[in-house]
């Protein structure tokens, strides 16, 4: 038991903290758990596991650290706001302060020690499209023949998952043990749990884009941006967004690198999107004449000489079931996450073509009188808006094909600034909705004001009302366009959570099939 005899605090009892003091308890630590609320819902959990845990209730002081050997925090505590005081603290005393990934980190060491278990791990990052990347990937690996498990920020937790799969497989320490364990591990991993995670060793990772976003617990966004780079370990491939100019930053100066973009791909291994006589292809380049596998670069070795590449086509994007140009481009980081590891490539083909897409991401509820309608209310954010703009908005294939998209809500003090453009290339109109639906205006106008031009779609102020904004956006489109819901902001504001917002909208949807003679 790898802290047998520590102290250990946990900080934050929500689903990663049970987690953690779960898996600690049973690592042989003993305990002291803290929560700011009185009564967390999962502490009845956490009393029926570990009847002997010291539980406090209360803000976080230095005096908590009394006794306490290392710290471990849930990741949605912000180090300016619950750990003002504790962090400072107990990095005076020496004290680590680990989250649960790093837990995590450390149990694969052991379990690599104890029973010679070494797992393939694949981790994903970025502001947007982490999930969706996660979850097609972990459909990959198995469409691959593997055994592979799926947790991290996208629900469950790691260490629930590792304690699950141990249990299954109790055994004595022997090399024959691991092979019961999953052979991949894919870990979606958000910024706040990549703070704290130090030692954990991706074969393969990628930070698909990083856009303005949790500025208020990171800061700023090169604070947030080096968050995301700790996903990387010195022999991990880096798989990088080359239509994102953070993440190329990223770029190891020795180690391997793959891209994927949404142009076409030229150097080795890389994958893009080949357009041949209007048609959009996932692509990969290879070299024009066969060669040797390349070699690692050491510290002091000169720049290989670049090898002549072709374009190899491996799939039309039509073929894939999520759309918008924006989901191909997540295909392609998933496919060079999976292929980083040396999967085969047709079944990961076949898989590919099998995905069906997460919901409330730019998800096709019906198409009426040849209007489709997409929920992306998972776009809570505006990078991820751009995204979804981009994305649906390159994919069309006429010229007179608009967007109706219905923007606003609570936009977390986030500049609205870079919608100007893609709304300027592929909108029609723009229905706004809640609390700051004057400040998108305000942005979006001056934007045009800026470029010396009247705005080349129209604004439609729709208060707080959801319907009237999705059934002013079906007033308003021709044949051939598309409504998308993609508000940029987040939904507190009107609505219990985004799936809630979505449901609105999706039952908004059913009322216009109906009256126009549809059922959906």
């Amino acid at each position: 038991m790898i802290y047998e005899g520590k102290n250990a605090l946990v900080l934050g009892l929500g689903e990663s903290g049970l987690a953690m003091a779960l898996w600690l308890a049973r690592s042989g630590a003993r305990l002291r758990v803290a929560d700011t609320r009185e009564s967390p819902e999962r502490l009845p959990a956490l009393r029926s596991a570990v009847p002997d845990v010291e539980f406090v209730a209360g803000p976080f002081g230095a005096s908590l650290l009394e006794g306490v050997d290392f710290v471990t925090v849930s990741p949605g505590l912000a180090p300016n706001r619950e750990l003002a005081e504790i962090a400072p603290a107990a990095a005076a005393a020496g004290i680590e302060v680990w989250g649960e990934i790093e837990l995590f980190a450390q149990a694969l060491d052991a379990l690599k020690a104890e029973r010679a278990y070494a797992p393939k791990i694949i981790a994903i990052t970025g502001t947007n499209g982490k999930t969706t990347v996660t979850t097609l990937v972990g459909q990959l690996c198995e469409r691959a023949g593997k055994t592979v498990r799926v947790a991290g920020n996208i629900s469950p937790a790691a260490l629930d998952v590792l304690r699950e799969v141990l249990d299954a497989a109790p055994a004595a320490a022997s090399a024959s043990d691991a092979a019961s364990l999953p052979d991949i591990w894919v870990l979606e991993l958000s910024s706040f749990q990549l703070q704290t995670t130090f030692t954990l060793e991706a074969d393969a990772a990628t930070v698909l884009n990083v856009t303005q976003d949790h500025l208020d617990w990171h800061g700023d966004m090169p604070s947030y941006a080096a968050a995301k780079h700790r996903i990387f370990a010195a022999n991990t491939v880096r798989v990088l967004n080359r239509d994102d100019a953070t993440t190329m930053r990223m770029a190891s100066t020795t180690g391997h690198n793959v891209t994927f973009g949404t142009d076409a791909p030229t150097l080795r291994d890389d994958l893009g999107l080949n357009n041949e006589r209007g048609v959009l292809w996932l692509a990969t380049a290879i070299p024009a004449e066969e060669e040797g596998e390349p070699k690692k670069r050491k510290k002091n070795d000169p720049p290989p000489a670049p090898v002549e590449c072709i374009v190899k086509n491996l799939m039309p994007a039509d073929a894939l079931q999520i759309r918008g140009v924006h989901n191909a481009a997540n295909a392609l980081a998933a496919l060079a996450l999976c292929r980083a590891i040396d999967l085969p490539l047709a079944p990961l083909l076949h898989g590919l073509r099998e995905y069906r897409g997460q919901p409330h991401r730019v998800e096709l509820v019906s198409a009426i009188n040849d209007v489709e309608y997409y929920d992306d209310s998972k776009g809570t954010n505006v990078g991820a808006t751009v995204a979804a703009l981009n994305g649906l908005g390159k994919a069309f294939t006429g010229d007179s094909q608009r967007l109706l998209v219905i923007l606003g809500g609570d936009g977390k003090g986030q500049d609205f600034a870079p919608l100007a453009e893609p709304l300027a290339q592929y909108a029609r109109a723009a229905m706004l909705i809640g609390r700051d639906a004057v400040q998108i205006r305000a942005t979006l106008e001056r934007a045009a004001r800026e470029q010396g031009a009247e705005l080349p779609y129209t604004l439609e102020d729709c208060g707080t009302d959801l319907p009237q904004a999705v059934k002013r956006a079906a007033e308003l489109a021709h044949a051939g366009d598309a409504v998308l819901l993609s508000p940029a902001c987040a939904s507190m504001d009107m609505f219990k959570n985004y799936a809630h917002r979505a449901q609105v909208f999706i039952d908004t949807v059913r009322d216009i099939a109906l009256d126009a003679g549809q059922e959906i």
